[in-house]
């Protein structure tokens, strides 16, 4: 039996990227416009889903995922973005302000403004960090296709309940899930479809954050996500 053609095996994968592109498709509507067999359809779709070039809707469909965004923009620009606004809400809140951007298992620190002075909790610019624990892993994975969070779980520092809070307020706190002694607080930066770009975040002491974040500093994350997602568009 020959080797499968590789170039054979990319053109149907951009096909599914090119079905998805204008509105999201259920994986019969993807057999339909794109003319693959159901099969191999659905083992493009998801083999592209782990890569975030596609993503799950809330219904289940089939939509253009953050990874083509990312690609398009560079996380590089991402990161400038983000970090024109993380000195905003480093200064509203007192605390060390970090943007994250999700790599598979991972979440990297493509943007960060420190305190001055005090305690604070340094997370360097390209620092790679684990996405089974801290607040920013929260909010990224709140929205993320459930079979993709299944497989963390086991050995996350969460529960499913927990990102089923986030999804329901819209931001994420978290205390010494990733280093003892520090608190983080968390919001997801979505794009105009919803999809995930990264999350802003503040972190620091837990004597000083607090393990009840006020209204003032939630609202600041909040404020700094919306208006990071609104200069990315």
């Amino acid at each position: 039996m020959g080797q499968p053609n590789p170039v054979a095996v990319l053109d149907k994968a951009v096909a599914i990227l090119r079905a998805v592109a204008d509105e999201p498709a259920t994986l019969a509507e993807l057999v339909a416009r794109t003319g693959l067999p159901r099969a191999t359809a659905h083992r493009l779709a998801v083999a592209l889903e782990g890569h975030r070039l596609v993503r799950r809707t809330d219904t289940g469909t089939w939509a253009p995922g953050p990874a083509l965004a990312e690609l398009g923009r560079g996380s590089a620009d991402l990161g400038d973005i983000a970090g024109r606004h993380l000195a905003t809400l480093r200064d509203a809140t007192g605390e060390s302000a970090q943007f994250y951007v999700r790599d598979g298992a991972s979440r990297v620190c493509v943007a960060a403004a420190e305190r001055t002075s005090g305690l604070r909790d340094t997370v360097p610019v390209g620092a790679r960090l684990p996405m089974t624990a801290g607040s920013a892993a929260h909010a990224l994975l709140a929205f993320t296709p459930a079979d993709e969070v299944t497989r963390l779980l086991p050995s996350a520092s969460f529960t499913a309940r927990t990102l089923l809070d986030v999804r329901r307020r819209g931001w994420a706190h978290s205390i010494a899930e990733r280093e003892p002694g520090v608190a983080s607080l968390s919001a997801p930066v979505r794009d105009g479809s919803g999809a995930v770009l990264g999350a802003v975040s503040i972190s620091g002491p837990v004597e000083r954050l607090g393990r009840r974040p006020g209204p003032e500093v939630v609202g600041a994350v909040l404020d700094a996500a919306a208006a990071i997602a609104r200069a990315a568009r």
